[in-house]
Order: structure tokens, then C-alpha cells, then sequence
């Protein structure tokens, strides 16, 4: 009953937004801020049997966000810094795990600037920065790949952070500096919706994994900083950055009795560059991983420090088609004492790993369909993965997409290799206002 009557007052404020605004956008109490959204129901079809106590389908969702942003000038200092408030809801009747409407708030924050050079934003916010096409090194916030994989709009990937970042700008560069006072990791897979590697099974798990990870406790020392200093050279950007932390993805090993596994200290130093090359875009880009709880590489239970290289150009062709391409490099420090560090029945990683990509965007139809395919490959852990979807924009409301999740892997424990039972076709029907 109450899940029939949100929808029904979901439902009559559109029509009120119709006749306000011709769904363009609409204001709500007068004067007030204007609201902006929209509503989405995604279904995607597994492609394969999968024997992990999984469904045959992993997306059955109604999606809905409202989102607005206000000027804060209830006294003359907010209204001289400028003070806006920007907020992000959200709502999801996930069919998956049950059918109850589940609101989640994505952004909350107020922006300000209370200097001419500085602009500072607090509160929950989406952080992201970089050079890389869904290869990360230096971003170091939170992703989502659980949505990745399932295919959820592309925004989804990246996880909201509740954070103070300020910003400082002067002639020749500028300075980011972001506070992130709770600990939160990626969504990766772990069972629940899609089956992954369980390192202690020793195979691949769904619902039927013992594997336990053990959360960071909240409090000020399991806090995580990031820096970013950045300027240009002429037509080119370069940046310089920090981050002190811990590792998104569980991959220390903690009380093995009790299958548990956690998120180690990790600290990161990099660099990129960005400009023309050859009548397009070309990046680099390099972080440099220190894993602060195995300075040497001796301790079998805590991932190695890893060095990071990623290449990358883009070029638009002309008539609606660009191309982008990618190369990563990962070479694994202390290679020897990784080693001699590791148990019998333990699968040893290579001391590097290379990883390709391959982005294809065609528009047409007065850019209202959207052709595009984007492919990752390990040539050294022979997996691949690839996302191809159409997208058509019906009219300035209605958007209809069609994809697919295809991942491959020779292995069972290699990235793609054990999500590989999760490929699916997708649908997703959005109405925006």
C-alpha cells in the first residue's frame, strides 16, 4: 500500500511539473528552487547458467532522482561568498532483493567561496579527478562495479563521498585538498548480486561465500586525504597528486580462521599529463603505490607496492565518430619476496600486468542515436570485457537504451575471468524533466 501510494504521488507531481514547465524543469512553492529528475526502469537478462545460487537476471529496478540547487542569502556574509545548496535524492525499487523503495541521498552539500582564490564545498559530493577512460590511478575515491557490471547508467559507477574539499586558485596553478573523514570503500563484486573469486573457497562463489570483510571502524585516524596540484603549459595540463588512505578493495588478508578479509593502508603519489598529439587528445599518467603495512613485500597476507603507467589518446574523426584508445601497465615491487612469501596452493600473480582499451562513439540522426562500444583485454590474464549499447533519445523526455555486459576469462581468478557468469543484456527506459 504505501509503495502504490508514493508512486501514485510520484506520478501526480510529474503531471504538476507538465503543466508547469512543459517538463523541462519546474519550481516547487512559489518562487522556490527549481527540481530536476528523472524516473528509469532497467531490466538486465543473464546470459549464462550460473550455478552460485544466482537468479537468472541481474537488474530489476525503478529508478527515480530529484535534484535541485539553491542560493543560500539569508544574511548578507552567505550572500557575498556565494553559499549555494546543492542536494541529489534518489530512490530505487530493486526487484532483486526485494520490493521496497529504498531512498538513498547521493548529494548534499553546500559550495561557498570565501576568498576570491578559494572555493570550498562540504558535505556528501561525487570526487573525481584524473586522466584515465574507466582506468583509474590516481582517482582514489569510491566506484561502484557492481552497477558497472549489471549495466546501470555510467554516473553510477562512481560513489558519492561525504568530504570538505577546498580549492585554491592562483596565476600559474591551483590546489585541491579533500578531507574525507569516513572510510568507504568500492562496491565490488562479493556474492550478493554477482559471483566473484572467493579466495578462500578457492573457486567461484555467489550467495554461497564464507568470505567476511571487515569494515573500518569510524573514527579520525581511518580518516583518507587527497591533494591535487595542477596547472597548464600552454595547451597542455599537467597535475601532481597525493592520496593517504586505504586500499578500495578488500584485499588484505586478516583472521584466515574466521575466512575474513579487510582494506590495508595504502598511499599513493602521481602525476599526469594532457594535451594535442597528433591532431587529437594524448594523456599520461602515473602513480606510484605504497603499501604502508609491507614496506619489504615479505608479508604474504598484504598486497605488494605496485607501480601504475597508463597511456592514452583520443581523436575525433569527424562526422559524430571518435576513437579512444588505452594501455596500463602494472609492474608488482619486492617481485622475489612476493614469492617466497606465498603457501602451496596459492595462485601467484605475474610481476606485471598489461591492460588495453578501445573506445568507439558514433552518433547519428541529428545526434539522437548513440552507437558506442568500449573494450577492455589483458593480454597477460587473456580476459576481455566488453560494454556495446545504442541509446536513442525518443525526444527531449524519453531515452531508451540497449546494452550489454559481455566478460570472458581463460582463468576463473583474473578480474573478468570470474565475474564472467554475470554477462547480460540490459534495457533502460528513462523519463527526464
Amino acid at each position: 500500500m504505501g509503495r502504490g501510494l508514493f508512486i501514485a504521488g510520484l506520478v501526480s507531481l510529474l503531471i504538476l511539473g507538465i503543466g508547469l514547465d512543459g517538463w523541462s524543469a519546474f519550481r516547487l512553492f512559489g518562487s522556490g528552487p527549481w527540481i530536476r529528475g528523472f524516473v528509469e526502469g532497467s531490466y538486465g537478462l543473464k546470459l549464462h547458467e550460473d550455478d552460485t545460487k544466482h537468479d537468472e537476471y541481474n537488474l530489476a529496478e525503478i529508478h527515480f532522482q530529484l535534484k535541485t540547487r539553491m542560493d543560500l542569502d539569508a544574511n548578507d556574509l552567505l550572500a557575498d561568498w556565494g553559499a549555494q545548496l546543492n542536494v541529489k535524492l534518489e530512490g530505487v525499487l530493486d526487484e532483486y532483493f526485494d520490493t521496497t523503495m529504498n531512498y538513498k541521498v547521493r548529494e548534499l552539500n553546500v559550495s561557498f567561496s570565501p576568498f576570491d582564490w578559494m572555493d570550498v564545498k562540504a558535505g556528501r559530493q561525487i570526487l573525481t579527478w584524473g586522466t584515465g577512460d574507466y582506468l583509474f590511478i590516481n582517482d582514489l575515491f569510491p566506484k561502484d562495479y557492481v552497477s558497472f557490471y549489471i549495466g546501470r547508467d555510467d554516473e553510477y559507477l562512481k560513489k558519492p563521498s561525504d568530504a570538505i574539499r577546498v580549492s585554491m586558485f592562483w596565476d600559474r596553478a591551483s590546489l585541491d585538498i579533500v578531507w574525507i573523514p569516513e572510510f568507504i570503500p568500492d562496491t565490488v563484486p562479493i556474492g550478493e548480486r554477482v559471483s566473484f573469486w572467493d579466495p578462500y573457497l578457492q573457486r567461484v562463489a555467489g550467495r554461497d561465500s564464507v568470505m567476511t570483510i571487515v569494515d573500518r571502524s569510524r573514527k579520525i585516524s581511518n580518516s583518507e586525504y587527497a591533494a591535487r596540484l595542477y596547472g597548464s603549459v600552454g595547451s597542455y595540463e599537467w597535475a601532481l597528486y597525493y592520496f593517504d588512505g586505504f586500499y578500495k578493495n578488500p584485499t588484505g588478508f586478516a583472521d584466515q580462521s574466521n575466512y575474513e578479509v579487510y582494506y590495508p593502508n595504502l598511499e599513493v603519489y602521481g602525476a599526469s599529463f594532457r594535451g594535442p598529439v597528433f591532431r587529437g587528445i594524448g594523456n599520461v599518467e602515473f602513480g606510484y603505490y605504497y603499501s604502508k603495512e609491507d614496506e619489504d613485500g615479505e608479508i604474504r597476507e598484504i598486497p605488494n607496492s605496485k607501480v601504475k603507467l597508463l597511456l592514452g589518446y583520443e581523436k575525433d574523426m569527424g562526422h559524430d565518430f571518435r576513437i579512444g584508445m588505452q594501455w596500463q601497465y602494472e609492474y608488482m615491487l619486492d617481485y622475489d619476496e612476493y614469492l617466497h612469501s606465498l603457501m602451496p596452493g596459492d595462485i601467484p600473480s605475474d610481476v606485471d600486468k598489461h591492460t588495453l582499451t578501445l573506445r568507439l562513439t558514433k552518433q547519428l540522426w541529428q545526434q539522437t542515436l548513440t552507437l558506442s562500444l568500449f573494450v577492455f583485454w589483458s593480454p597477460d590474464e587473456e580476459d576481455t570485457y566488453w560494454r556495446p549499447s545504442v541509446s536513442y533519445d525518443v525526444n527531449d523526455n524519453w531515452t531508451v537504451t540497449v546494452g550489454a555486459n559481455f566478460m570472458w576469462g581463460k582463468d576463473n581468478w583474473t578480474d573478468f575471468g570470474q565475474v564472467d557468469r554475470n554477462s547480460n543484456v540490459y534495457v533502460r527506459v528513462r523519463y527526464s524533466f
